[in-house]
């Protein structure tokens, strides 16, 4: 993983005959990655372009089919997992699979069409039903009123007849249309009067002919539906409405045209579609004029709603609900039938569905990349390029040996090996494994590797643990993080099939949390904490006085050192009054030394680039000045941290040496005051002039970095007639951008350009002053990075302390508030509850949230402070030809 693998550029002649074989081949192989050798060509005017329909269509069907398993809630096999998906398969196998998907589509859509008809007569007589029961309840009420009229109170929608014809005096309230008494029956007796008439019409008092329109409507247009007639009809009508029981369902299509057809309306209104059933109201509407009928008729379509016919007359009423009911009870048992039929069907179709799909898209894959490829027509071959790994020329070579020993061919197919393109570098390939992967990913997440650029993914698998735990150090939340990820590497068969995108990217970092873990508890050892309490298990190297440690005296222990705690910082400290001053000066010095030594070995990757790419000039222009600028400045500084670590401040006040300085003012006037330090501040002899030193030699590091590599660029554009071409191996200008970055490997001076679909090499000028702008912006970023990178390694010290805080608080305030109750039943009862709420803070704050501000802090150290040093991530990823990402859907088309 140090670097990247080393990439040949091959080219495949592939006969046609043993195309389509050989493909599939190195699509098991995972070892090609192909390039498109048809850039200017329009994706529907290739080759293959005519199977690659085939098999969209093939794709629609089974999203079909896989859309009814899953309304069904069908169970769908899984694909067995030793089966060798590679293998060919024959258009033969293909027209078969396309034949069982036609077929299985075309049952299935008859009977959703058969099912759906017969839904919509199922649910049309239902409604018909309940609209026979409520008139019939209706008509009963006002033939028992014809007999015994009684005074009433209309509560529904009422109209008062005067003078031989229905007038409307009607007072409007809430959603209801109401009026005064009237003792008058509306409707008459007079069942020998409508013999002779239509169903549907009525005749009142004799010569007076009353109609009425009746169906059913969505329940929430009932108030705007009153409203219309009532504006519309200026009150000339009688309306009554009720509820019906059950909601009604409304099929996903509707027959148009005829008068009994179903309305989604009220779905629509709902704004969603999808819903299937909807509440209904009966209503029945008395109007005088076919006139009037006519338009009542239309503002009810128009609304929605269904109209029904029913008989006047109460012998045709139930004589036609009687057979509503037959029908209905014969209607349940076919829609039965029916759905039997299709979950049989289903479940044939679940038996293969998964293999269909997966040899769809191999199949489909496998003419895309084909689409790649020149066409030869004369030589009947098909010419391919790509990159493979150098070392597995071989087994590409083994791998098109066999394919074509089982095809019977009599021609191989031929890979050569051609030399590097100048214009686009290789792709970037790392060998990974389930324990590196993740570390690599943080990596990747930066930017991909240029070429044979030095890898820090490497340095990651150590590096970023660590330093997560440094902020994060604790033993018992790090063996809580450890047992997580441990979990997950224990249970990795069920977990990894999980394609949720939050479990699947935790998944993938469970070594990570493992590491983490164990990291953390040794961090934790070494701040003695476990949930913010001390262990004593090497025994305390300090002894205290015990006539001094009474509090009602007012005196203070001092603590007399006896020996050294064998690992980490004493217990005793944690009893001190001086603990937290300790814990910061030692927690933020540990910090600037981890800083030093990371940024330090950045740049001392940043040779091995400049070797191994051949630009040893660099090496004295750029790392050399940055090392020993970074050491004069931060290095010094963590000398006199060690320094002043090692030296018996007791013992030296009583030789008469001053106090310990400040390392932080000693830094800060060594800049002020060079060359000087005052006696009373000084750390050791001769202090004073070995930072004027040391600050001379950095001062002297920025003309160097500033000039060195300008002046031989200058030399090296006035040595060639071409100018730039001498320096074009080592910068190039970002597309789009000002800015000139280094390059590795020698590509950095062409740029890919298309034109009319050849790709030609472009070979970029640079001028003497674009080289100086950008090694004085280099220069600039480095010396401040020099302070303000290491002041942000400063973050370990401050989360380590915000960690340690949050989690004594946590401790004092919610568990410990509970050990001072004396009585024993109280106390058990709070302990418990206390140690559940602790628990949970434990898990949900320290755990996770201070996880994630630790883990998203380490990353920023890496992808910022450490990176930078070395690291130009301006590399593409080697993607191989792949089944195994095409089935798992990570593949990119």
């Amino acid at each position: 993983m140090f670097r990247s693998e080393e990439i040949s550029r091959v080219q495949l002649y592939v006969p046609l005959e043993i195309s389509h074989a050989t493909v599939a081949e190195l699509g098991h192989l995972e070892l090609v990655h192909f390039r498109d050798l048809n850039p200017s060509v329009n994706p529907f005017q290739r080759a293959y372009v005519d199977e690659i329909r085939r098999l969209d269509e093939l794709e629609r069907g089974l999203r079909y089919l896989q859309n009814q398993l899953d309304r069904a809630t069908v169970r769908v096999k899984p694909l067995p997992s030793s089966q060798p998906w590679y293998y060919t398969r024959s258009h033969t196998e293909i027209d078969d699979i396309a034949q069982h998907i036609a077929t299985h589509t075309g049952r299935l859509e008859q009977m959703a069409q058969a099912s759906t008809s017969l839904q919509q007569q199922f649910w049309s007589l239902t409604e018909l039903r309940h609209v026979l029961v409520q008139t019939d309840l209706f008509f009963d009420a006002q033939d028992a009123q014809s007999i015994a009229p009684t005074s009433r109170t209309g509560t529904s929608s009422l109209a008062a007849s005067r003078t031989g014809t229905v007038r409307a005096s009607v007072l409007r309230t809430g959603s209801y249309l109401e009026t005064s008494e009237d003792a008058t029956p509306l409707l008459g007796n007079d069942d020998d009067s409508v013999d002779a008439a239509e169903a549907g019409h009525t005749s009142v008092e004799g010569t007076s002919r009353l109609q009425y329109v009746s169906g059913v409507i969505p329940r929430s247009r009932i108030p705007i539906f009153e409203r219309i007639m009532f504006r519309a009809l200026r009150g000339n009508l009688y309306l009554t409405h009720s509820e019906i029981p059950e909601p009604i369902r409304v099929p996903p299509t509707t027959s148009s045209g005829t008068k009994a057809a179903a309305s989604d309306s009220a779905s629509h209104d709902a704004g969603n579609v999808d819903d299937e059933y909807v509440d209904k109201n009966v209503f029945l509407i008395f109007a005088h004029g076919a006139t009037v009928l006519d338009k009542i008729r239309k503002i009810c379509e128009s609304l929605g709603a269904t109209l029904y016919s029913v008989d006047r007359r109460r012998e045709g009423r139930r004589s036609e609900a009687y057979e509503i009911g037959n029908k209905l009870d014969d209607l349940e048992q076919v829609l039965q039938n029916a759905e039997r039929a299709r979950r049989l069907e289903l479940v044939k179709v679940a038996e293969s569905i998964e293999t269909w799909a997966a040899t769809v898209k191999q199949e489909k894959a496998i003419y895309y990349v084909m689409n790649m490829f020149k066409l030869d027509l004369q030589r009947k071959v098909l010419i391919a390029e790509g990159w493979c790994p150098t070392d597995s020329l071989q087994n590409i070579r083994y791998a098109l040996r066999a394919v074509t020993e089982r095809t019977g061919s009599t021609i191989q197919p031929i890979v050569t090996v051609l030399p590097p393109l100048t214009h686009t570098p290789p792709p970037t390939f790392h060998r990974t494994n389930k324990f590196t992967g993740g570390f690599q990913a943080l990596v990747d997440a930066y930017g991909i590797a240029a070429y044979r650029e030095v890898n820090p993914g490497l340095f990651t698998i150590i590096s970023f643990p660590f330093l997560f735990a440094v902020m994060f150090g604790d033993v018992g939340h790090g063996f809580m993080l450890f047992l997580m990820g441990a979990a997950m590497i224990l249970n990795e068969r069920s977990l990894g099939k999980i394609k949720e995108e939050t479990v699947s990217m935790i998944y993938g970092g469970r070594y990570v949390m493992l590491l983490a873990g164990f990291f953390s508890m040794f961090t934790g050892l070494i701040y003695n904490d476990v949930f913010s309490k001390t262990m004593n298990l090497f025994g305390s190297g300090y002894v205290f006085d015990s006539h001094h440690n009474t509090v009602a005296e007012g005196a203070v222990a001092v603590g007399r050192k006896i020996g050294t705690y064998a690992f980490g910082v004493d217990p005793a400290w944690n009893l001190s009054e001086n603990k937290l001053s300790f814990l910061n000066s030692y927690k933020m010095k540990m910090a600037v030394i981890f800083g030093f030594l990371q940024m330090m070995f950045g740049i001392v990757l940043s040779m091995f680039n400049h070797v191994h790419f051949g630009r040893r000039r660099d090496i004295y222009t750029e790392t050399l000045p940055s090392l020993i600028l970074m050491a004069a400045i931060i290095g010094y500084l963590v000398v006199i941290i060690i320094y002043k670590w090692s030296v018996d401040w007791t013992v030296a006040a009583e030789q008469g040496r001053p106090s310990p300085p400040s390392l932080l003012n000693t830094l800060i006037m060594m800049f002020l005051e060079p060359g000087h330090v005052e006696p009373n501040v000084q750390l050791y002899p001769g202090q004073g002039p070995v930072q004027g030193i040391l600050l001379l030699i950095a001062g002297l590091c920025i003309p160097w970095m500033l000039a060195a590599k300008p002046y031989y660029a200058w030399r090296e554009m006035h040595r060639h007639e071409a100018g730039a071409h001498g320096i074009g191996n080592q910068y190039s200008v970002v597309s789009g951008t000002d800015e000139l970055t280094s390059q590795s490997g020698g590509f950095g001076s062409f740029l890919e350009e298309e034109d009319e679909g050849e790709v030609v090499s472009i070979e970029e000028e640079h001028s003497f002053s674009d080289i100086i702008v950008h090694q004085v912006l280099h220069t600039i970023e480095f010396v401040l990075s020099v302070i303000s990178y290491t002041a942000s390694y400063l973050r370990l010290w401050a989360l380590s302390l915000a960690h340690a805080q949050l989690s004594e608080v946590l401790w004092d305030m919610v568990l410990g508030s509970t050990f001072g109750i004396t009585d024993p039943v109280i106390g058990s009862i709070a302990l418990f509850i206390a140690f559940g709420a602790w628990a949970q803070f434990t898990v949900g704050i320290l755990i996770f949230m201070e996880g994630l501000g630790a883990f998203l802090h380490a990353l920023r150290l890496h992808w910022v402070e450490f990176n930078s040093k070395f690291y130009q991530g301006g590399g593409h990823q080697f993607v191989p030809f792949s089944f195994r990402a095409v089935l798992e859907g990570d593949a990119s088309e």
